[in-house]
This record gives C-alpha cells, structure tokens and sequence, in this order.
C-alpha cells in the first residue's frame, strides 16, 4: 500500500452519493480495503441523502433519539437508500430514495446492548417461570419466538 494513493478502483467515485452500482462493483472487485472504505465513507459516515436539503435535522433527530435511548448521537447511524440515496437490496438494486422510503437507523452502543440484554433477561425469567403471562396464544407465539430470537441474537453481539 502506498501512502496517500488513491486506489485504482476508487477512480470514478467523486461523488457524495454515489450510484448503486459502483458500490456493488467496489464491494465485489476491490477487497476488504475497499469493502471498508465504503462502509465507513458512505455507509455509516457524513449526511444521509435523506437529509442532504436539511443536515441539521438529521442532528436533530439523532440529537432526540439520544435523550430517549441515554447513548451518544455519534452512536446513532443510517443505512439503506436512505443513506446513499439508492437501494442496495440486490431485489432492488439502484432503486432512488423516494418519499415512500423508510429510514433505517441502526444504533452502535456497548451500553445500550448491555442494558437491553439486562431487560431481556429478566423478561425471559419471568416469563419461563410463569411470573408474566401472555394474554392470547397469538402474543404468546410471539413471546416464545422473540425468548428464542433473543438469546441468538445476544450471542451474536446484536439486538
């Protein structure tokens, strides 16, 4: 690696938002320097094209969901169209944000999943030792499925 050097495959992003495409190519073609490169320059970093006409509202609402949630603004990130300004999903690829998208925010926080573990496990004691009931089948179909999808993804490092 040579310092300060543009890599080939970068060549034709100059853009801040750009196409579906590109980064799909990049993703594929350009290794894990690249991979990360475009993870932390356009998928997780600087102002979503959601709010490219108002920065400061994205602030606003990190700003608001920070108070509610007790993390860091910086904790709190965008992804999808949303972010770039089209859809990655490979079943829309290329797709344009539009004002029938929806805003994928997702939230990196040590704390945030420690205490979200901590309320997951004492709801799961409680409800495995009949301490809290469902009140219909239906709520307890869900409530078996999130005891079974909570422990799996606590183990994964996410919730």
């Amino acid at each position: 690696m040579i310092p300060f050097k543009v890599p080939s495959i970068f060549q034709d992003f100059s853009e801040q938002y750009p196409e579906a495409h590109k980064i799909q190519a990049v993703v594929k073609n350009g290794g894990n320097m690249a991979r990360n490169s475009i993870a932390r320059l356009w998928l997780s970093e600087g102002i979503p094209y959601a709010f490219k006409e108002s920065p400061i509202l994205y602030d606003e609402i990190r700003s608001w969901l920070s108070v509610k949630l007790d993390v860091d603004p910086k904790e709190i990130s965008m992804t999808g169209s949303g972010r770039i300004g089209q859809s990655l999903a490979p079943s829309k690829l290329g797709t344009n944000f539009n004002e029938k998208s929806d805003l994928d925010l997702f939230i990196i926080s040590e704390n945030l999943l420690e205490r979200l573990r901590q309320d997951f496990n004492a709801w799961s004691f409680n409800f495995e030792s009949a301490r809290i009931q469902p009140r219909n089948e239906r709520e307890e179909g869900f409530w078996k499925d999130n005891l079974l999808r909570g422990h799996s993804y606590f183990s994964k490092g996410f919730f």
